[in-house]
């Protein structure tokens, strides 16, 4: 994390996790996820991390490597996008967007070095250039007043959801239906704080991963990478697979199991009193062969427990248990029902 937004934060009484890698919370952990369920919060999102790609190839480079159509990815819109393996599993989910003669890629902070690294390896003789933005802060925003909060700091909520706008060196993405990304300058992130945390109360990154149990979002983490198909985590129903675009890494793979129609996990919301987190392993007392499902995100849950998203093999899903068939239970629902 940036020295300085660190401090910041340290200021405003950000509580850290052991490894200064996640903010846990301002001082009332229970409080901020209730809040998160009825009104309007503002969450360092230090769990997420930004690539830029720049260069006269960087369009068709994304466009050869990732699900998704970047050919056709216009300034002011954004989209889900995954980088998969030759065997079709995802090492890296995004959400991409086109900004000037740029564009910028959110994924999970713990792939970020990796991901650029090996990124890297395939540009080969294309003009493209992959930086980390190290010096960029992002900051997301969610509940009623949260348009209300962006107007107050100046800035222009989009409209529609996956679309952006950028005014003042700070760009706004609409992520889904209450909840937006901000990515700013780390010099423009203290004075922005204070002017949204006058109608939105200061939470940790676990409201924010509540969140997103809440609407679905799939977010592959190193607890997670290369482990699913983008069907599994039903990453093509929030619009994150192309099916009428040229080759990409795992391409055929993601297009068989597509036309097929021989999907037998996918994504579901869970709900435990056991402590959840991403990457645990789920069993089923009557699947004797096979781990049953992986907790993708993980979060306390505001009326107790915890819930989670779970990639979950569909058979098995009324009957299951957290790290052993005799484990804790776990109560499972399909996000995407069928």
């Amino acid at each position: 994390m940036n020295p300085h937004w660190r401090s910041f934060l340290e200021s405003t009484e950000a509580s850290f996790s052991g490894d200064a890698s996640d903010i846990l919370n301002f001082g009332d952990a229970q409080g901020e996820l209730l809040a998160a369920s009825q009104q309007t919060v503002l969450v360092p999102l230090a769990h997420l991390a930004l690539i830029e790609a720049t260069g006269e190839d960087a369009k068709t480079f994304l466009h050869s490597q990732f699900t998704n159509d970047i050919n056709h990815l216009a300034q002011g819109q954004a989209e889900h996008a995954g980088w998969c393996t030759a065997k079709g599993r995802m090492q890296a989910s995004f959400v991409a967007w086109h900004e000037g003669d740029a564009y910028r890629l959110m994924l999970a902070a713990d792939l970020l070095e990796a991901t650029q690294k090996r990124l890297q390896m395939f540009v080969l003789r294309a003009k493209v250039k992959l930086t980390a933005q190290n010096d960029q802060i992002l900051l997301g925003i969610a509940g009623p007043q949260a348009v209300e909060a962006l107007a107050d700091a100046g800035l222009t909520a989009p409209g529609e959801v996956m679309h952006c706008s950028t005014g003042d060196g700070v760009t706004v993405i609409h992520l889904d239906t209450q909840r937006y990304v901000l990515a700013a300058a780390e010099s423009a992130a203290p004075g922005l704080w204070q002017k949204l945390s006058v109608k939105a109360r200061p939470a940790g990154v676990p409201v924010w991963r509540w969140l997103d149990v809440q609407a679905g979002f799939p977010l592959v983490t190193l607890a997670t990478k290369e482990e699913f198909v983008p069907q599994m985590a039903d990453f093509e129903k929030i619009g994150g697979v192309s099916f009428h675009k040229g080759c990409y890494p795992g391409q055929e793979i993601v297009a068989r199991t597509q036309y097929l129609g021989k999907v037998k996990r996918h994504l579901y919301r869970l709900t435990g009193d056991a402590a959840l987190q991403a990457g645990d392993e789920l069993y089923s007392p009557d699947n004797l062969e096979q781990a049953s499902g992986k907790v993708m995100s993980a979060a306390p849950s505001p009326t107790g427990g915890y819930v989670a998203l779970a990639v979950v093999q569909s058979n098995f899903a009324e009957n299951l248990r957290l790290a052993s068939r005799e484990g804790p239970v776990v109560t499972a629902a399909a996000v995407n029902p069928a």
